[in-house]
């Protein structure tokens, strides 16, 4: 209920604080003068209480806000006046010209007169920063010394009819307020005018908390009867319903009580913070039941029924611990207990807490480990989180109750109950991120292998995130901490004179994202529908395309840039020292880039070209910024950096055209009539389609070798590209025309000759 007040309370002033600049207000100086004197002094005596100190943080909020805004009073009149200064130059050393020194006078006063109000304000905000930081820092100093203080120890039982007796005064006094409520005149004729709607209220909200709950897990069932992707995400949602039906409920009959009249002002604080803990108990109830699922197939952590029964009974116990927690708090203020009092009253608590969450731990502890760790999914990484946390929540557990008996109540309380819900809020992020998944997995109807998929592991790290500033809050945070912290994120870093800031960066990725996106549209259309239409090569269009894509991101990062409001004149020095940094130990990296550009620009190769180069012999499939790929004849990828192909020898066999050449060997027997050979070898050349006429196909008698006559047929193909496979047709027709022509294709034939034979007959004998 405070975290809820003060949420609203901090909502409101940032709403009035943003009113209050959009209707264009001066900072009022005369009443901030008087608001910091009374914070100094404040600060000073250190007496004032922490509500006083927080309101008065709040008035310094506001007007540091104005004096923020009002930084920026005569922007423009200030640039134009620099602007003008600019231009007159510098002084030169024998003075102004008369008209040129008044102009530069008369500048230089207007400029001062305009920067008044501006440095005013800077002043002014940076005073109201230093008091709002000392003010913080008392308020946390005294929350660290309430939160070490000692009280008198619990185990004193003497005392214990004492603290039972404020109690049950607390507890008369509510009813006191109550009887005086009824007994006054006016009380009947109020109960009877609104009886019609205390009837309707209270028979809506008895109905929605007897049945509320069954009709949600009813529908629920039938969600589950349709089978398919997203039932279980459908069942969540309604099971939703057991919390919102019961809780609407529970808000029926609390304004039915409040509608009688008969209750008193605490009776009415007991009564309007009914609902809220009735939210507590049924979303911890809710929570217990999705992770520890009754009959689930696929449970959010693997354990054994009898274990998760256990599990969400001790879950909702704790609930019902915390909101007996808030109503002794709420009595301790109503009659301000004594330390003695509250050391009594809050041990039980904070015993029973302990032992339950101890107990709680030690079930997650035991959730068995998977048999394959390398196998790791994301239930198994939700089982090791809460196999770590069961360990840190059965030490907890057991480690406050020992604080408390020794006296240390506020320290107890500070750190089993903020354990408590950041235990349950790591729970909702773990059910909140499953939803998140099975709707990923739903949806790109990818099934299970889409949950280890990178979008639900993103999904999972963003929740987390948000639920940061809810434990910060936990563990005692104000909202008033959480809001200097964004101001802080949102006022960035400086890097080389540049402040870099999360809007500049989001502009930056914003224009940046759209340059791209209509860099990569260009490029598609000029790929698929205007380069078709003319005349260029394939390599041409696509060093167009890919010369198109290096301009747009280019253009894109600087209009980005100068859209994020960075001065690239500021980070000169820094660029200037990179680049030197570039030079020495990228410079092969830079080396294959400028070559890429080269090879882009002079197109020695284009994609699809047949290519050998270093050894490696395959088509073109893509030129990149650092390497080339080529694909081989075995169907692999090679990757071959720019730079080889800029200051090596690249062999190039498509270049402007597929025309090639062919050369076919053949030998035949000594004997032979070599004018016949190369009558049939023409033929034969001449047959294949994929052979040109003009030139005309050669044969060339090229030797008298060792064993045979050798020939060569030489002829162009139309397309190189299947050279080998007509030089595989021309070979199995020169096999086939030889045979019935009677011509041999000889094969090497060696006589061995032993010498001293009779050597070898009189080892046999």
């Amino acid at each position: 209920m405070k975290t809820l007040r003060t949420l609203i309370a901090a909502f409101c002033l940032v709403l009035c604080a943003g009113l209050a600049v959009a209707q264009g207000k001066a900072p009022d100086y005369d009443a901030w003068d008087s608001t910091a004197a009374r914070a100094e002094a404040a600060i000073e005596a250190n007496r004032a209480s922490v509500i006083t100190m927080e309101n008065l943080r709040k008035e310094i909020v506001a007007f540091r806000k104005q004096f923020q805004d009002a930084q920026s009073i005569n922007d423009t009149r200030i640039s134009t006046l620099n602007a003008q200064l600019e231009a007159l130059g510098p002084v030169p050393e024998s003075g102004d010209p008369e008209p040129v020194a008044v102009r530069r006078e008369n500048l230089k006063n207007q400029l001062a007169q305009a920067r008044e109000p501006v440095v005013a304000a800077q002043e002014a905000y940076s005073l109201a920063d230093a008091l709002v930081s000392e003010i913080d820092k008392l308020i946390r100093e005294r929350m660290r010394d309430d939160f070490l203080e000692r009280s008198p120890s619990p185990l004193n039982l003497s005392e214990w009819p004492v603290a039972f007796e404020h109690v049950l005064r607390s507890l008369r006094a509510i009813g006191a307020e109550s009887k005086a409520m009824r007994n006054a005149p006016t009380r009947t004729v109020t109960t009877r005018d609104n009886l019609p709607v205390i009837i309707a209220l209270a028979a809506i909200g008895l109905v929605l908390i007897a049945r509320g709950g069954r009709w949600s897990k009813r529908l629920g069932a039938r969600f589950a009867l349709l089978g398919g992707g997203g039932a279980r995400i459908w069942q969540l949602i309604v099971s939703l319903g057991r919390i919102i039906l019961p809780l609407i409920g529970l808000v029926a009959i609390a304004q039915a009580f409040v509608l009688t009249g008969n209750l008193g002002l605490r009776g009415s604080t007991l009564i309007f913070a009914i609902p809220a803990w009735g939210a507590i108990i049924l979303l911890f109830r809710w929570l217990c039941e999705q992770v520890f699922a009754k009959n689930e197939d696929d449970p959010l952590l693997n354990l054994p029924l009898q274990r998760r029964a256990e599990a969400r009974f001790y879950g909702t116990f704790l609930a019902v611990l915390i909101v007996l927690r808030s109503f002794f708090e709420m009595l301790s203020n109503f009659e301000r207990f004594s330390p003695q009092v509250e050391a009594i009253l809050f041990f039980p608590q904070v015993l029973l807490a302990g032992l339950v969450f101890s107990r709680l731990g030690q079930i997650l502890r035991n959730i068995p480990k998977p048999e394959d760790d390398e196998d790791a999914t994301q239930k198994s990484n939700a089982e090791w989180l809460a196999r770590n946390i069961g360990t840190a929540m059965a030490a907890i557990g057991i480690a406050t109750p020992i604080l408390a008996a020794f006296g240390y109540t506020a320290a107890s309380k500070g750190i089993i109950f903020p354990m408590i819900a950041t235990t349950w809020a790591l729970a909702l992020v773990l059910v909140l991120n499953r939803l998140a998944t099975d709707i990923y997995v739903w949806v790109t109807k990818k099934g299970e292998a889409g949950r280890d998929a990178l979008v639900p592991v993103l999904l999972g790290f963003g929740l987390t995130l948000a639920s940061l500033p809810f434990l910060a809050l936990f563990w005692g945070a104000r909202i008033a901490d959480l809001y200097e912290w964004w101001l802080n994120f949102l006022g960035g870093f400086s890097i080389g004179g540049v402040q870099i800031s999360p809007s500049a960066f989001l502009t930056f990725a914003v224009v940046f994202a759209i340059g791209y996106s209509i860099t990569r549209l260009l490029q598609g259309t000029m790929r698929n529908t205007v380069l078709p239409k003319t005349q260029i090569d394939p390599g041409g269009k696509t060093a167009i395309v890919a010369g198109l894509g290096y301009v747009g991101i280019f253009i894109a990062s600087v209009v980005a840039i100068t859209a994020a409001g960075i001065n690239l004149s500021s980070i000169a020095i820094v660029a200037g020292a990179l680049s030197v940094g570039i030079g020495f130990g990228l410079q092969t990296i830079v080396q294959n880039f400028v070559s890429g550009i080269i090879l882009l620009i002079e197109r020695p190769i284009s994609e699809g070209d047949w290519i050998e180069v270093n050894g490696q012999m395959g088509y073109v499939r893509d030129i990149s910024v650092r390497a080339t790929r080529i694909e081989t004849f075995d169907r692999t990828d090679v990757i071959i950096p720019n730079a080889d192909f800029v200051s090596g020898t690249v062999t190039n066999y498509t270049r402007g055209n597929t025309v090639g050449r062919v050369i076919v060997s053949v030998g035949v027997a000594y004997g032979t009539d070599t004018k016949r050979v190369e009558e049939i070898l023409r033929e034969i050349a001449n047959a294949h389609p994929m052979v040109l006429a003009n030139p005309a196909p050669n044969i060339v008698f090229q030797s008298f070798g060792a064993d045979s006559l050798d020939f060569e047929i030489r002829a162009i193909l139309r397309d190189v590209n299947w050279v080998l496979s007509v030089k595989s047709d021309m070979n199995h027709e020169i096999a086939k025309r030889f045979e019935e022509e009677g011509i041999e294709i000889p094969f090497a034939q060696r006589d061995i000759w032993l010498r001293n034979p009779e050597v070898l007959n009189r080892g046999e004998g």
